[in-house]
């Protein structure tokens, strides 16, 4: 990656800066191609564990790897200019101790080129957020529905319905925006309260099932294209429903090849197209 290519980027001090400004842009992406086609429209390009589930099939995010999370967010990063990156930190690589975090936070920004690393939590995470700034290390906060304490929580659904819930998530963003944290997502919990925690904290807001009052917004982009088809958050809008186009392109090729009417001379090497009268 060349010095060229990091300076084209949006930074995290730039990012950090957008509070209150013109919304964030951000989406998921895992794999080359995908962030090659996004990295025009967004802001970021945030290198999820739910490619956990998206992309290996997983039922949770919780069996992803670090070394999984290091070779996709080395993907994305050598197929993007122009989005910062930002890679999860998988389940079990940083709850331990603010070393342990330290440890896979190096090993991310190292091995990928990353701009920054996102990891889940709030009050209990504050102390581990401001070690990782003091070193060098930009931190994207993740509070409210947090997928990784998916068993904890009781499954994926809203959180933050009664005051006592929503004054703990509220809390919890407090802590992480003033630990360090250069922006924070809020997924899943009531509207009101995803619009108080952005009049809050000094930090720009990422909603994911939040208000439409956040800072940003950023959606898993195989929900948004219509590719991942388990089930649907209701927080998501479908853009395209590549997933139909996909099995039809399937479906034509497969009754092509069993016509014999695919591969044609046209695709054939050595083989003249019949001349036409």
């Amino acid at each position: 990656m060349s010095a060229s290519n990091l300076t084209a980027r949006h930074s995290v001090p730039a990012l950090r800066a957008r509070k209150g400004g013109e919304p964030i842009v951000c989406l998921t992406a895992y794999t080359a191609p995908v962030a090659r086609l996004l990295d025009p429209h967004v802001d970021i390009l945030l290198v999820g564990d739910s490619l956990g589930m998206v992309v290996y099939g997983l039922d949770s995010t919780l069996p992803v790897t670090l070394d999984m999370m290091i070779a996709h967010g080395a993907a994305v990063v050598r197929a993007s200019e122009r989005a910062c990156v930002v890679v999860d930190l998988p389940f079990g690589s940083y709850q331990e101790s603010k070393e342990a975090a330290f440890r896979a936070s190096a090993r991310v920004m190292a091995e990928t080129g990353a701009q920054a690393v996102k990891l889940e939590g709030g009050l209990e995470m504050a102390e581990t957020v401001a070690f990782l700034t003091a070193r060098g290390i930009p931190v994207m906060g993740h509070v409210g529905l947090t997928p990784q304490s998916v068993n904890t929580l009781g499954g994926y659904k809203a959180v933050g319905r009664d005051a006592e819930a929503a004054e703990r998530i509220a809390a919890d963003a407090r802590a992480i925006a003033e630990a360090g944290a250069f922006t924070l997502v809020i997924e899943g919990t009531m509207e009101q309260l995803a619009r108080r925690i952005t009049e809050e904290v000094a930090i720009p807001t990422i909603g994911i099932g939040g208000s439409p009052a956040c800072d940003g917004q950023v959606l898993v982009t195989d929900d948004m294209l219509g590719l991942f088809g388990a089930f649907q958050p209701k927080f998501v809008k479908r853009y395209a429903n590549l997933g139909e186009t996909v099995g039809e392109a399937a479906a034509t090729y497969a009754a092509e090849v069993r016509a014999r009417a695919f591969p044609g001379p046209e695709h054939c090497f050595g083989v003249k197209k019949a001349a036409t009268a």
